[in-house]
């Protein structure tokens, strides 16, 4: 069906299910293999540092794909690349669950990072055809919704999944959910049109060198590798990067949106978007170090001392979702980042020996306040381009949150390696300075946007 503002009921909801539960399962695994990696290197006889590449497999395979699926959408249609992309994440599911070594292990994961990055990298391009146009931010909400929430209780389903199986449950689950996903889609989707123009090799390969090498550089800062093999990988990413760009300049529909990028609202709104996940994660990797490590609170004491965040911020989502509908989100996001920024100051000030309870409103402040951002400029990012840019938007949107979490954890790593004893209390007192930093810049879009777009 060939939709030009958003699709019928029930039509939609049966859109918004399969493109629910292909983010649910995208963004868990993102975070659910980490909790089981000490089993996981005893039974397929890695190393500790070696299995932590399960994790970093799927991260990288994302990172690097995510621009280049995001073209193929526009030229092939968003549908299509969703569909691959879940039968591809099942697949590699299905080969995560059967692998008895290392090695195809990683290969798995590596299939499923690429599955990941199909379905991420067109799911806000597919909303934007899902609902109509004056109520595209309830579906982004719902969306934010979605990635807060199953960000959050990765490791929650990981320990339940281990109490009652072996790990490779934690990727056998994806395969009958994917089946269903991909079965509803069949039918539900929406088929949007396609651009004309040849898929750019070239531009994906040098897209591929410039994120992959960037994320894993910045990584290595974080954990203090060998320097001259970071400085080396960060200056073929730099290399890569300008002749990325300079491609890209002579485009009409580049791979890399830096016409979009030209757009002051756009631009402005991916800024706010890295820096506002940087100090998310400049938080969540430092709090439980701190909560464990300094309050010598346990490790169920910690996991519920992180649970107000995420909570209020899926509370919080789908309200900023219907208000951007309506007002303009550069007003939103800054309100809510500078809310953000309050709590963060508050948690970096917190009293030697505090309460429970000063945590937990410390915490809840901090999830209304990326609440309010998140659905709003996830929102503006999609809408403030052309609708036959949606795909380009839709990956730079993905893009930036993961480029923003990879330069929160590598900073986070950076202060245990260089201020041990104070780590998590400098890590929070940035990450409060970063989102006071990407309220200003929302901020910005004021004087460019005086409605919802």
């Amino acid at each position: 069906m060939d939709v030009s503002d958003g699709l019928p009921l029930p039509q939609r909801y049966w859109a918004m299910l399969t493109v629910t539960l292909a983010v649910t399962m995208a963004v868990l695994d993102g975070t659910i293999a980490n909790v089981a990696l000490p089993t996981i290197a005893v039974d397929v006889r890695a190393t500790p540092a070696d299995s932590v590449w399960v994790v970093n497999a799927y991260q990288l395979a994302v990172t690097i794909s995510l621009l280049p699926l995001a073209s193929l959408g526009e030229n092939f249609g968003y549908r299509r690349v969703y569909k691959v992309g879940l039968a591809v994440f099942a697949l590699g599911s299905l080969g995560c669950a059967l692998s008895d070594a290392l090695s195809t292990l990683i290969l798995a994961r590596i299939l499923q990072g690429f599955g990941a990055a199909g379905i991420m990298s067109v799911n806000g391009a597919l909303i934007r055809y899902i609902y109509p146009r004056d109520q595209l931010g309830r579906g982004i909400g719902l969306n934010a919704l979605v990635v807060a929430t199953s960000s959050a209780l990765g490791p929650t389903v990981a320990s339940a999944i281990l109490s009652v199986a072996a790990w490779p449950w934690l990727f056998a689950v994806n395969v009958p959910i994917g089946i269903v996903a991909f079965t509803v889609a069949l039918r539900s989707l929406p088929v949007n049109p396609r651009t004309v123009h040849p898929f750019d090799f070239a531009s994906a390969g040098l897209s591929a060198l410039t994120f992959g090498l960037l994320v894993i550089g910045v990584d290595g800062l974080g954990h203090g590798d060998g320097r001259w093999v970071q400085a080396g990988e960060l200056a073929v990413a730099f290399v890569a990067g300008v002749l990325l760009v300079r491609r890209q300049l002579t485009l009409a529909s580049p791979l890399l949106p830096v016409d979009l990028l030209r757009l002051p609202v756009f631009g402005l709104s991916i800024g706010t978007s890295v820096c506002s996940f940087a100090a998310q994660t400049l938080a969540f990797v430092s709090l439980p170090f701190y909560f464990h490590g300094v309050l010598g609170r346990d490790a169920v004491a910690t996991g519920l001392l992180m649970t107000p965040w995420p909570l209020a911020t899926a509370v919080i989502a789908p309200i900023a979702g219907r208000l951007a509908d309506r007002h303009p989100s550069g007003l939103l996001c800054g309100i809510g980042l500078l809310v953000l920024s309050v709590g963060l100051a508050t948690l970096a000030a917190l009293p030697d020996h505090p309460e429970t309870i000063d945590i937990v409103w410390r915490m809840t402040v901090c999830g209304i306040g990326f609440g309010f951002f998140q659905a709003p400029n996830s929102r503006t990012i999609i809408s403030s381009a052309p609708r036959e840019r949606s795909g380009g938007a839709s990956g730079m949107l993905s893009t930036a949150r993961l480029l923003g979490q990879t330069m929160g954890a590598a900073v986070v790593s950076l202060f245990f390696g260089l201020y041990p004893a104070h780590s998590s209390t400098l890590a929070v007192g940035t990450a409060a300075g970063m989102a006071a930093i990407a309220a200003t810049v929302s901020f910005r879009r004021l004087r460019h946007q005086r409605r919802p777009i």
